[in-house]
């Protein structure tokens, strides 16, 4: 099996940013959320959220669905749950996904 060296170094760049992690480790615990809802958990402005996010779904991290004028986002993958999870020592199945 060949492995894709690539695609794991890019899921780790995304998550190397302590923004970028805080909000996917906030939706693994939360579920799917949107930006209004992240702005209150994490403190942080909605277009800062918004950029990190935009970030995190190009490299594959997080998944985007619309409903009406809203946008709910929530990890992507089963991988992204168990990446996280080792890194705060945390069970990726108790996530959110």
């Amino acid at each position: 099996m060949k492995v894709d060296y690539t695609h794991q170094a890019e899921l780790l760049k995304a998550l190397a940013n302590p923004t970028r992690l805080q909000i996917v480790h906030c939706l693994l615990n939360t579920g799917c959320r949107n930006v209004s809802c992240m702005e209150r958990g994490i403190g942080m402005s909605q277009s800062c959220i918004s950029q990190h996010l935009q970030k995190l779904k190009a490299a594959g991290v997080v998944t985007a669905e619309r409903s009406g004028n809203e946008v709910y986002y929530k990890a992507a993958s089963p991988e992204v749950a168990r990446l996280v999870a080792a890194l705060f020592q945390e069970e990726a199945e108790n996530y959110v996904l």
